[in-house]
């Protein structure tokens, strides 16, 4: 017997599987959700129909499955052995990544949600839908043990990377005819630029991002660099406020070291790393290329303006080599040159941070600090960018001296 996908209620006819919770061979029960199903309205269980094994799964995570197609097959319908259904909190193991979604699921018949008060008393207090859970008692029902793995799964979720969804990938490669409304010209997307969009989907995909503004006020800095700037250029250096931000941010790194640290989300395990190798962000014709600056806390103004040039340069040339590109701690993108106020940058993982400039005005300085909010709570992020603001404003007239 071939089990067909249901109708799934009002202007649903397809979705995506999400998590699928059974193989070949498997022995099942009637009732038993076999799938769960991810369309533009929730996610929502499929149960079976009929008990009995498994004989064929036609279906897989990430297929696109409309109404009246084949699930799977069944053999000994109706005969396998009595047993409890395997609750759902266990199940997903399958493919834990798709199973951030927290949209409320629809309720399918056969599938009872009772719950003792106690237990509908916790949910509540803790925001969650018990419609979310499959009971592992007689009948379904939900005990507090079926709440706790719940949110205990949700915990290991939150630290784990988050796929694309399939749906996102398929909209992003179907094409629009725009010649329909008029003439249009095709360029071919370099290689880099797709290299550059594929980092920024992952970044933004994966990492929840949280940005703190601020302000600096530049106005002894700037006279402390216009008092230095003719002797740096006697040196073949230029005084830039880049260099002045990039020692203000190590200085601040120093006092926040969660900052300068990255998430291991294979071991959930923080790194903390006792070197400051600063990423620059530099405007190329090609596009926007990050290579990094090493122990940024150990060198003189001179030698880091020096360094900060020739890199730049060569990295508009296309010259820096992959390892000129790796091993950032932290990543500052100064757009002050361009224009602009504050922004909101994107996380070069797998850092924890990265700081926005923008154009100074009125020797006010906008400053942006994107961060990772599994790593860095809120607090600490405005302790930091205050901290960049502070360096800023106390910049010390020893640390400029040649």
């Amino acid at each position: 017997m071939e089990i067909r996908l249901p109708k799934l209620g009002e202007g649903a006819e397809s979705g995506t599987v999400v998590s699928l919770f059974v193989k070949e061979g498997d022995i099942i029960q009637k009732d038993q959700t076999i799938l769960e199903l991810e369309n533009e309205k929730a996610i929502a269980p499929i149960p079976s129909p009929e008990a009995g094994t498994i004989t064929k799964v036609y279906v897989k995570v990430g297929d696109k499955i409309s109404v009246g197609q084949a699930i799977l097959s069944l053999s000994g319908i109706g005969t396998a052995p009595a047993a409890p259904a395997a609750p759902a909190t266990e199940a997903p193991k399958a493919a834990p990544a798709q199973e951030t979604q927290a949209a409320p699921r629809r309720e399918v018949p056969g599938i009872p949600l009772p719950a003792s008060p106690s237990v509908r008393k916790v949910a509540n207090e803790l925001g969650i839908d018990l419609t979310q859970l499959r009971g592992s008692e007689h009948g379904g029902r939900i005990v507090m043990a079926d709440l706790r793995a719940y949110v205990e799964r949700l915990q290991r979720l939150t630290l784990q990377p988050r796929e694309a969804a399939p749906e996102i990938k398929k909209a992003v490669s179907e094409s629009v005819d725009f010649s329909k409304w008029g003439s249009i010209t095709r360029k071919p997307l370099s290689s880099l630029r797709q290299k550059i969009g594929e980092k920024m989907v992952e970044s933004w995909t994966t990492i929840p991002h949280v940005t703190q503004f601020d302000e600096a006020e530049l106005a002894a800095l700037m006279a402390l660099r216009k008092k230095y700037a003719s002797k740096y250029e006697k040196k073949g250096a230029n005084l830039t406020l880049t260099s002045f931000i990039l020692k203000a941010v190590v200085a601040a790194l120093k006092k926040y070291p969660i900052v300068n640290s990255s998430l291991d989300e294979k071991t959930h395990e923080l790194i903390f790393k006792d070197y400051y190798h600063l990423g620059v962000a530099v405007d190329t014709e090609q596009g926007l290329i990050v290579p990094v600056i090493r122990d940024v806390d150990k060198k003189k103004m001179l030698e880091l303006s020096l360094e900060l040039a020739q890199l730049a340069e060569k990295t508009r040339q296309r010259k820096v080599s992959l390892e000129d590109l790796k091993g950032g701690t932290f990543t500052v993108s100064n757009l002050g040159g361009i224009g602009g106020g504050h922004f909101t940058p994107i996380i070069n993982k797998p850092e924890a941070a990265i700081l926005g400039v923008g154009r100074g005005k009125n020797n006010m300085l906008p400053l942006a600090l994107s961060y990772d909010h599994r790593v860095v709570d809120g607090a600490d992020g405005a302790r930091f960018i205050r901290a960049v603001a502070e360096a800023l404003e106390n910049f010390k007239e020893k640390d400029v001296k040649i």
